[in-house]
């Protein structure tokens, strides 16, 4: 965490990977007591004032970190401006010496300039959802792992890429790919279990031959926003309510079946959620918006515009705003959804959760 008196290390957490498997061979993780609790806000990651009260100060762990880091190159994402100035800083601040890396891989950068922005702003949260990996939780272990297999799956990409470069910079059948609903054919329609991290897998959905993902126009807001939940991390859990046309019902009952058997097969015992909502005259579906944490600020991850009379799209909420989103999505506005389907096991609950990668509130 930064403040105005420079950073603050809450949580380390680092793993050590064999550079020629990429295989984890060791991890570390602890939370940190800082040296004045104060600075901490009451929620930050999803680490409370209280979780730090009975964890080490860095003094402790430091001989651990040392061990651990010095002589080996370091990878990460945004390493270079971030976690080598933090672990350097607390190293200062006890009056030891830091260690010294072999080499430094900033995934941030080698990935901006390799990867461009097909991903969309280079954060590590973006590429997970490019790359179907799931929700960045913000924590030491589970986000090291994830870079790790964000940074394996653009390799693959480029070296792809590189090797057969009129078939795969051809953009038909990108992962971007929105479908309208009556551009998906049921038929084509298949799930799979993918391996996320090890041993933990999820459901993804898939159409021909990429990861489904759909574009509906002109959907009714049933109810508007809601935003009194937060999930595990301290973030709002946002999402607004949907008539669902039976075009887009049936497809989502569709792959409710299937992703169903499939859940039952791998040997998931929670209950399974239906994604359409048939408790109106009607049927919904909820669509949920994502939001991450910069500096103590939520900003949307969800891109949010508002349609002027000359039919021109502006974004007009990127900072979390209660009052601002709620007069944006009222009941009975119309709005062109862009989202993505992706199945979620947790605390005996299970089913497909509708993410909101772009809104469009259209001109009433």
């Amino acid at each position: 965490m930064q403040t105005g008196q420079g950073f603050v290390i809450l949580e380390f957490g680092a793993i050590l990977v064999c550079p020629k498997k990429l295989v984890e061979l060791r991890n570390y993780s602890t939370l940190v007591r800082p040296a004045d609790p104060s600075l901490l806000s009451d929620r930050s990651n999803g680490i409370t004032k209280d979780a730090v009260v009975s964890a080490p100060p860095f003094a402790y762990i430091a001989d651990a970190v040392y061990d651990l880091l010095h002589g080996r190159i370091w990878a990460g994402h945004n390493i270079l401006r971030f976690d080598s100035a933090c672990i350097r800083e607390a190293f200062d601040e006890i009056n030891r010496i830091p260690p010294e890396p072999k080499g430094i891989i900033d995934s941030l950068a080698l990935l901006t300039q390799r990867f461009g922005s097909r991903a969309g702003d280079m954060k590590m949260d973006t590429l997970a959802t490019y790359f179907g990996l799931g929700q960045q939780t913000h924590r030491s272990l589970d986000d090291v792992r994830m870079n790790l297999e964000v940074l394996k799956r653009c390799a693959t990409v480029l070296f792809l890429e590189s090797s057969l470069p009129d078939i795969f910079t051809d953009t038909n059948g990108c992962i971007d790919e929105f479908l309208e609903p009556e551009d998906v054919s049921l038929g084509s329609i298949s799930v799979a279990l993918v391996l996320i991290y090890r041993r933990t897998q999820r459901i993804q959905i898939w159409h021909k031959s990429s990861p489904l993902q759909l574009l509906c126009r002109n959907l009714e807001v049933r109810f508007g926003i809601n935003t009194k939940f937060v999930d595990h991390v301290g973030l709002p859990r946002s999402n607004i309510v949907l008539n669902a046309p039976s075009s887009l019902a049936n497809i989502l009952d569709a792959i409710d079946g299937l992703a169903q058997i499939l859940s039952l097969e791998s040997g998931s015992s929670s209950e399974w959620q239906p994604v359409v909502i048939r408790d109106f005259n009607s049927p919904t579906v909820r669509l949920h918006l994502t939001s991450e944490a910069d500096d103590d600020m939520i900003n949307w991850v969800t891109e949010i515009y508002k349609e002027d009379a000359s039919a021109t799209h502006m974004l007009v909420c990127s900072r979390f705003d209660e009052i601002e989103l709620k007069s944006i999505f009222t009941p009975r506005n119309l709005v062109d959804a862009y989202f993505s389907l992706d199945s979620y096991d947790y605390k005996q609950k299970a089913g497909i959760r509708l993410v909101a990668k772009k809104l469009i509130r259209l001109v009433a």
